[in-house]
């Protein structure tokens, strides 16, 4: 399985960005989709997630901000970002569940300037 991610970037406090992260390979079922966040010297964080069934869950800090989403056809899922903040700046993880197993994509960086 490959977690392919992208629509990082640049952009202003108080600005947008979607992230988008789509999955390929063999994939018998996704249970969950995530996306996490880290920046260098602190662990790497849950942003929000989204499973298969059931409720979407977010951090405290990105709450009324941001919003994860999922297309099941296309194995892909979505982080809409808004109302961007300086502390949001981080790279930004994709991450699957199939079963027992747990998938990371490479990141991509988001940075917003003040």
């Amino acid at each position: 399985v490959q977690l392919m991610e992208s629509g990082g970037g640049l952009v202003q406090a108080g600005g947008s960005l979607r992230l988008s992260c789509a999955a390929s390979g063999t994939i018998f079922s996704i249970d969950s989709m995530a996306w996490y966040r880290q920046v260098p010297g602190k662990q790497r964080e849950l942003v929000a997630s989204i499973p298969a069934a059931g409720m979407t869950n977010y951090a405290d800090s990105v709450k009324g901000r941001f919003t994860i989403s999922r297309d099941n056809a296309k194995n892909t899922v979505y982080l809409q970002m808004n109302s961007l903040k300086p502390e949001d700046t981080a790279v930004y993880y994709c991450h699957l569940i199939s079963g027992v197993y747990g998938y990371w994509g490479q990141g991509t960086q988001v940075t917003v300037s003040s």
